[in-house]
């Protein structure tokens, strides 16, 4: 199933419950309700039905929860590197082999063409898998650490009913008290992992859960409103596949903003609805001069170029922006796409029985 072939009702779910969907006992009831009042004729289990086929359809990547890995624990970071041309295959098949790294990407861009994300468990294998791979490959890599994050929130709307995305019930349900542990209990542990992947979907995702990890299903719920209010868990809704929904261009900006402006820089390019991912990241003298990145996405390279040039008009509130001053690195292939190797950054952080 692609953009083409989705309905108003289908499309209607898809903009209304990127983010925001009820951690109740019976969730698909007040989302239901929620469309109806913006006249979308549905009840809960015709919803049910919709999403299982959207995720059953390749239109969802799945429904559930968006875990915030760096809260579970380990450390992932961005880093970049050189593959010389008649090298690059066997230098990122030597980089993939590592099994730290999660995602990487070939980019555009006249030297660093390699880009891949680590994932690890314990941030002092950071140093170690990069000193391996300079050694394997002969090549040096620029670690890029998130230095502060101002957005994550990759939502892809489409042509529709709520074409806004605005309704919010993440405020339904139990109200728990944050806590002031950084690391898991084994039960919140067994829970992350259970999720990480989806929830199922049925009329009751959250007991289905709770059964499957020998909880009590009130536990659940409890645990992931509070692990929303925390930070462990961004979101929780339908994620979508961007590329069903025909969102193909996605273009790396890469700024190098005055270190003085930052602080507004940073919100205010957040506040585009279309920048997916922003962040400040360190430079490296010589080689690369940039340390704000912007993420965003287009469905056709004319959107995307559309997109990129608002945010160098909002930059340019800010201080005189050159064309020396940023690039925009398109990814033109995946090289490597795994998860973050959740199970063991979540084992890493996970106090004993007897500590818990």
């Amino acid at each position: 199933m692609t953009e083409t072939d989705l309905g108003d009702r289908e499309r209607a779910v898809i903009n209304a419950f990127q983010g925001g969907f009820p951690v109740v006992r019976h969730p698909f009831e007040p989302a239901a309700e929620a469309l109806r009042g913006r006249g979308i004729d549905v009840d809960a289990a015709e919803l049910v039905e919709v999403v299982r086929e959207l995720d059953d359809e390749g239109v969802l990547t799945r429904f559930g929860a968006l875990i915030n890995a760096e809260e579970i624990g380990g450390q992932a970071t961005l880093v970049a590197m050189h593959a010389p041309e008649d090298e690059y295959e066997a230098v990122a098949e030597l980089v993939n082999d590592h099994r730290e790294v999660a995602h990487n990407y070939e980019r555009e861009h006249p030297y660093l063409n390699m880009w891949f994300v680590l994932s690890v468990a314990d941030e002092d294998r950071v140093a170690e898998v990069l000193a391996d791979i300079e050694a394997e490959t002969g090549q040096e890599t620029y670690n890029l650490p998130k230095q502060r994050e101002f957005r994550v929130e990759a939502k892809f709307l489409v042509d529709g009913p709520i074409p806004e995305g605005d309704i919010d019930l993440s405020h339904l349900g139990p109200s728990p008290a944050r806590t002031d542990r950084d690391a898991l209990t084994p039960a919140e542990r067994d829970l992350v992992l259970a999720i990480q992947d989806g929830l199922p979907v049925t009329e009751t995702p959250y007991a289905d859960v709770a059964e499957d990890i020998g909880q009590d299903a009130e536990w659940v719920v409890e645990t992931l409103r509070r692990f929303n209010e925390e930070g462990k868990v961004r979101r929780v809704g339908v994620i979508p596949n961007h590329y069903a929904l025909g969102y193909t261009e996605n273009g790396m900006t890469v700024w190098d903003v005055p270190d003085d402006v930052v602080d507004e820089v940073g919100p205010a390019v957040a506040g585009l609805d279309f920048v997916t991912h922003c962040y400040e990241r360190p430079r490296h003298e010589g080689v690369w001069p940039y340390n704000f990145f912007a993420m965003t996405h287009g469905r056709s390279e004319a959107e995307s170029e559309e997109r990129i040039e608002q945010v160098r008009e909002v930059m340019s509130e800010y201080w005189d922006v050159s064309e020396d001053d940023w690039d925009t690195l398109f990814s033109t292939r995946i090289l490597k796409k795994t998860g973050l190797r959740m199970a063991e950054r979540a084992d890493a952080n996970t106090e004993s029985e007897s500590e818990a």
